[in-house]
């Protein structure tokens, strides 16, 4: 008879665990990319000036009329360096993304694995600001050909939505994960204000609460860090008039000092402990 220590009971307890996870959460699908090429001329473009885009697949059944919208994630730029070293990634340019994107999880589209989203309308925007989808400054420095527009392809990426049929939606949820988490907050109620007052809408942040605290260090770093973002970015304009009316912008891209006055219904999905936000920089 073998005997098996408490360790590697707990070791082999995990491993299947994480091995029927795996077989629940379902494989996914592919789908192809969609560029929104009429953005360029609007200047709603990448950090190295490629057309915003995103992923669709279309709502069948009860669903037809419903939409998901899910904003990818992928961290901040906050200089002119970190900007330039992610204008040649995914996260900078469309250029660099791939063609097809696996549709998993709340973007499934079999009942069984996606028993609330499975036939909407689902849709994946790609992330290429840096942002969070606030910046829009106006001149682009030849030297580097850094673009800081990721305001305008929020209103670009919607409007070219709207005309795809979400304008007679009559449910739309806006969905997003840590930095895209962080852009269904900001731009929730505008995102509401896009639909007609007709469609029940809804938003979802998925680990974007990032909260004013110090690190384990006792340094303020997010706060110096999202000061730089937003002045980088010129993001001051594009966040919540309800939150930069009473405090300093660099404070408004902290969920704790914005939700309170988010009248769009809001649900936050955050871990109680976040490695990020905790870590020494």
């Amino acid at each position: 008879m073998m005997v098996v220590d408490t360790k590697t009971k707990r070791c082999l307890y995990l491993q299947l665990v994480c091995l029927l996870l795996s077989t629940l959460k379902g494989e996914g699908f592919y789908m192809g990319i969609t560029y929104v090429q009429n953005a360029v001329a609007k200047g709603a473009v990448c950090l190295d000036g490629s057309p915003p885009a995103y992923h669709l697949d279309k709502g069948f059944g009860t669903g037809i009329n419903n939409w998901l919208v899910q904003i990818e994630g992928g961290g901040w730029c906050n200089n002119v360096t970190t900007c330039l070293v992610r204008k040649n990634t995914r996260l900078g340019s469309s250029k660099q993304m791939v063609k097809q994107l696996a549709f998993s999880g709340i973007l499934h589209k079999e009942e069984t694995f996606n028993p609330d989203f499975y036939n909407w309308n689902r849709v994946k925007v790609r992330y290429c600001d840096g942002s969070s989808f606030t910046g829009d400054v106006e001149a682009v420095n030849p030297a580097t050909n850094l673009h800081f527009r990721g305001a305008r392809i929020w209103t670009a990426v919607i409007e070219d939505l709207l005309e795809k049929g979400m304008k007679t939606a009559k449910n739309a949820l806006l969905s997003g994960c840590s930095a895209g988490g962080l852009t269904s907050i900001l731009h929730c109620d505008g995102f509401r204000a896009l639909l007609p007052t007709t469609t029940k809408v809804k938003c979802l942040s998925d680990a974007g609460y990032f909260i004013n605290a110090k690190d384990v260090s006792g340094v303020e770093h997010i706060r110096a860090y999202y000061n730089d973002v937003i002045t980088t970015h010129g993001s001051a304009k594009n966040l919540p008039v309800s939150c930069t009316s009473r405090l300093n912008p660099s404070m408004c891209f902290f969920p704790q000092y914005l939700a309170q006055n988010i009248r769009t219904p809001l649900f936050i999905l955050n871990a109680a402990y976040d490695s990020w936000q905790i870590r020494i920089w």
